[in-house]
């Protein structure tokens, strides 16, 4: 029985060139030069750090960062921006987590989505991802182009393709 699973997870290598190149481009830019301004990865958290002197460059390396995410194709929809803390003095960080997986409340909302579409395919909830499941490739085909339409709040992918 044809089946694909439908998921939501940022690729780490292309969110670690994203930060390595802002980096490159903080240092050698006119206004944040000599300043605390720069970004920091932690792969093991999923979490990107970004340091700076006031609010006003920790927006400039936010937009300098999701610019560079944006040219390297990993949707900023992943990003689950944090709060700003002041760390001593005017300088400031924020966190950033990158999501990954689809939680119970999308499973839910993507599985009703799909049931209510009336289309000839099942959708059943595999921990972090949905699997759909047809008797037909075309129909599994309708589905993604359906699913793609319809749910704008995640950014989604489609793998595991078996026929």
């Amino acid at each position: 029985m044809p089946s694909f699973d439908t998921v939501s997870e940022a690729s780490m290598e292309e969110v670690k060139n994203a930060v390595t190149q802002s980096n490159k481009v903080i240092t050698n830019r006119f206004d944040l030069k000599g300043t605390s301004a720069k970004i920091e990865l932690k792969e093991k958290e999923r979490e990107v750090i970004v340091f700076g002197d006031s609010d006003f460059h920790l927006e400039q390396i936010i937009i300098e960062l999701t610019q560079t995410m944006g040219k390297r194709k990993v949707d900023v929809r992943f990003l689950d921006m944090g709060k700003i803390d002041k760390i001593g003095g005017d300088k400031v960080k924020q966190v950033i987590k990158i999501k990954n997986g689809i939680e119970s409340d999308d499973a839910k909302k993507i599985v009703k989505v799909i049931k209510d579409s009336k289309l000839k395919v099942q959708a059943s909830i595999q921990g972090d991802a949905v699997r759909v499941t047809g008797a037909k490739r075309d129909d599994l085909q309708d589905a993604m182009a359906m699913l793609k339409k319809e749910i704008k709040d995640l950014p989604l992918e489609f793998n595991n393709f078996r026929d």
